[in-house]
């Protein structure tokens, strides 16, 4: 773990329990899963990096652009390797091989992850199979 790492993950955990709110990122009063990480870089740099424009719940699928992933590559750098991922690194998750990378969450040890998910808002997830298989990009929070 870096750093970086131990403290994005520690403000991670600060969000665990906010509702679910489309394009908020406010801890403990509501946040998407892109407002969670928003929150957190937030909170680790002192501002959070802009959002273009409002998006749709389906923007990904309605699009067909990689908006998540170029966005990550632009503040993070180039996408690490599944294997190169450590606790504070940002997952990015493709729902479906046709559609672009729509969901992201923080890895907050080896196998768990922590993300905002619109049934139960932000929580701690297992990193299952199911789940790591639609990894679509792991990128490293820039060192403080």
């Amino acid at each position: 773990m870096t750093v970086t790492g131990d403290r994005a993950v520690a403000e991670a955990e600060k969000w665990i329990g906010t509702p679910y709110r489309h394009q908020a990122a406010e801890i403990g009063v509501g946040c998407d899963c892109l407002g969670l990480i928003r929150g957190v870089w937030r909170a680790l740099y002192g501002a959070a990096p802009g959002i273009d424009v409002p998006y749709a719940p389906d923007w990904a699928e309605r699009s067909g652009t990689e908006r998540l992933l170029e966005a990550a590559m632009r503040h993070c750098g180039p996408a690490l390797g599944p294997d190169e991922m450590l606790p504070g690194d940002i997952l990015l998750f493709r729902w479906r091989r046709q559609y672009a990378a729509k969901h992201a969450g923080i890895l907050s040890g080896p196998d768990h992850f922590i993300h905002a998910y619109e049934q139960a808002g932000v929580i701690r997830s297992p990193l299952v199979p199911s789940w790591r298989r639609r990894i679509a990009g792991v990128f490293r929070f820039p060192a403080l």
